[in-house]
């Protein structure tokens, strides 16, 4: 009974976030509707392996980020990829404005070893909070030991909404250039699977209807995924697994290994991303109100500063790079929180601001991909290598 409860309330918490967000026309984000209500769930009544109890625990959570991961790919072409080297570059320069502001005003006003803690996790979100917890664990320093996953929880408070903010009104320029256009998806961007419930790749098996079931799906997505995973460890991980996911689910979807919306069609995304996010969102039980209060106010002006240095990067650089500011520093906020995040809050954005399924798929078109690829670029890839570089500076 136990677990049923606990899985009782990480859904509530979900849908109440998404109703929010709805009733909001997504100008309050689900996930920080959710965030908040898990705080104070574990800062009251909540047990702290609520989410594990609802059955999502780690080995879960293994397996659904490389499906998940597998499944995006089937979301986008290889030329989409390939061609977002741009936020790709946005992305990581943002998160090289907020090192620079932080370790040059941030230090002068804050100790050398409380900036190097709090940095990672402002330019890696959840992966570079693990790493660096378990860092300051091995080498003893257990003064920094909660700053931090505390740093991740306010600023993924703070991110969550500003990211959707930055989207809204990027949406609100492309529906404006969708309009003068004459309201009419280029072929690239009708035959755009991101976002479309049209299963139009051919599934290179021709097999009949009655054969095409779920459990297929789900069976040759784990494939690709246990492929993914092999290939990056042949090469002792120099290519993060989850992005050789993501490559490898394109190139998959590509030949007609998978088809359009992988898991949709299986019926199981939903369930999968729930469960991450469940995850992700368990880690803010490590925070008490007591920890917070002694280190808040290191971390609100970590955060500005942080923030202000994504900002002005974004704002220089986005003219020369082709984008709108909005959607570059949207691309560099993606280091603070990355996938799952990145991808839901560009959904509802686009959900929300179009007021046609055409609207919505150039919005999906235009901001899915750069916002998918700047999340992997900063907190799959650069989020390890900044916060193992940090940790040997403590």
């Amino acid at each position: 009974m136990n677990f049923i409860i606990a899985f009782l309330v990480v859904m509530v918490f979900m849908f109440v976030g998404e109703w929010v967000s709805s009733a909001s026309h997504a100008f309050i984000p689900s996930v920080f509707v959710s965030a908040v209500l898990f705080v104070i769930g574990f800062w009251t009544i909540l047990p702290k392996d609520v989410v594990t109890q609802a059955s999502y625990g780690n080995e879960f959570v293994s397996i659904c980020v490389a499906m998940l991961l597998v499944h995006l790919g089937t979301l986008m072409s290889l030329k989409e990829l390939l061609e977002q080297w741009k936020a790709v570059c946005i992305a990581l320069l943002g998160v090289c404005g907020t090192m620079i502001l932080c370790l040059s005003i941030g230090t002068w006003i804050f100790d050398w070893h409380t900036v190097i803690a709090a940095v990672p996790p402002l330019t890696g979100g959840l992966v570079s909070a693990l790493l660096m917890t378990n860092g300051l664990k091995a080498q003893g320093v257990t003064a920094l030991i909660a700053l931090p996953v505390s740093m991740f929880v306010i600023h993924s408070v703070v991110g969550y909404p500003l990211t959707s903010l930055m989207l809204r009104q990027e949406g609100d320029r492309l529906i404006k250039q969708f309009k003068g256009n004459g309201s009419k998806l280029t072929e690239e961007e009708a035959n755009s699977s991101t976002g479309s419930q049209a299963f139009k790749s051919q599934n290179v098996f021709n097999m009949k209807p009655e054969y095409e079931t779920p459990a297929f799906t789900l069976a040759r997505v784990a494939a690709v995924a246990l492929l993914s995973t092999w290939c990056a460890g042949l090469i002792n991980n120099a290519i993060n697994p989850n992005v050789v996911c993501l490559i490898f689910g394109v190139i998959a979807h590509q030949f007609g290994f998978l088809e359009d919306n992988a898991l949709n069609r299986a019926g199981v995304f939903n369930w999968l991303m729930y469960g991450l996010l469940a995850y992700v969102f368990a880690q803010l039980s490590v925070t008490t109100p007591s920890i917070m209060g002694n280190i808040i106010l290191q971390i609100i002006v970590l955060i500005f500063l942080g923030l202000l240095g994504m900002f002005l990067a974004a704002r220089v650089l986005a003219k020369p790079f082709g984008m709108s500011w909005q959607m570059a520093y949207a691309c560099s906020l993606t280091s603070l929180f990355g996938f799952p995040a990145d991808y839901i809050l560009t959904s509802e954005v686009a959900h929300t601001v179009a007021g046609t399924k055409d609207e919505e798929q150039y919005l999906l078109h235009h901001m899915m991909p750069k916002m998918l690829v700047g999340g992997f670029a900063t907190v799959s890839v650069a989020s390890v290598i900044i916060a193992s570089v940090f940790l040997k500076l403590i």
